[in-house]
């Protein structure tokens, strides 16, 4: 019998689901990002936010981390798109709902999301049986990484065209990888995608980098995936990231940090929500 575990979402996954929900619930207008997708397809039960892990105000900085990324590279696929690129790659997907929320982009964007086969075919029953269906610009890409499977052929097998730029985005996986890992990952993408594809990639600092907001909790979160088998084992400081992708293929490689995502997103607000320094920041190379 196949384990319930393998068919249903990642914790980590319905986790950044349910933030995204919580930023529209308890922080101030306007929102960083409205979505609420994920929640819907979860369909928790009423308690969720009683959930220690919802904590409103331990769980602030966090949340403002992940809606801030998310509206970034929302916004760098939009801008690519006026540019002419027509592939959006999604490693690790999980339950992101761009093409869900942006129906008006059907016909001038392709989107992959790569992801366990369980994990996938729960989200495409799911997304048919609550009405938002499975339309033809948007392929899942089912991939089973503890076989050795490997995403670059499943893509090909989906109808990416690998002449042709894209933007490639994996977010909140380089900390489970080795630096080996990550290099490979880095390589390939690299080498795969057209001249004129972007990556953006989230990295982790150090621990003792972070601020003191923020660094119980980060403890807590490396203390937990360790118990649970997928430790945290790569961190970067920006400096080294930056020099990595570049070793690894990138023609170009720019930092954009927490300060510069407060500075875009978080200015102004009423309720000072903002996502933490020197905690999980984003890559953004270009081949």
């Amino acid at each position: 019998m196949t384990d319930p575990k393998d068919i249903a979402p990642e914790s980590t996954a319905a986790r950044v689901a349910l933030w995204r929900a919580l930023h529209l619930e308890v922080d101030a207008e306007p929102p960083v990002l409205a979505d609420d997708v994920g929640l819907r397809l979860l369909d928790p039960p009423d308690d969720w936010r009683e959930r220690g892990d919802m904590h409103p105000v331990f769980t602030r900085p966090f949340r403002a981390s992940i809606v801030a990324r998310a509206r970034y590279i929302e916004d760098l696929v939009i801008a690519e798109m006026k540019r002419g690129v027509r592939q959006y790659v999604i490693l690790g997907a999980g339950l992101d709902s761009f093409a869900q929320r942006h129906p008006e982009l059907a016909g001038s964007l392709s989107i992959f999301e790569v992801d366990k086969p369980g994990p996938q075919r729960w989200k495409h029953d799911r997304l048919v049986a609550l009405g938002y269906g499975v339309q033809d610009w948007l392929h899942f890409v089912p991939v089973n990484f503890e076989a050795g499977d490997s995403w670059r052929d499943a893509l090909l097998q989906h109808g990416f065209d690998a002449s042709q730029p894209a933007v490639i985005v994996s977010t909140g996986v380089s900390m489970y990888l080795t630096r080996e890992a990550n290099g490979a990952t880095l390589r390939e993408v690299a080498s795969f995608a057209g001249d004129g594809s972007t990556l953006a990639m989230t990295f982790l600092l150090p621990l003792e980098m972070a601020d003191p907001e923020v660094r119980p909790g980060l403890e807590m979160a490396e203390k937990g995936a360790r118990a649970s088998g997928t430790p945290f084992i790569s961190f970067f400081t920006p400096d080294d990231m930056m020099a990595f992708a570049r070793e690894n293929g990138f023609a170009d490689a720019q930092h954009v940090s927490a300060t510069a995502l407060t500075a875009r997103y978080f200015a102004n607000r009423t309720d000072g929500l903002h996502p933490p320094v020197n905690a999980e920041e984003l890559l953004i190379a270009t081949t």
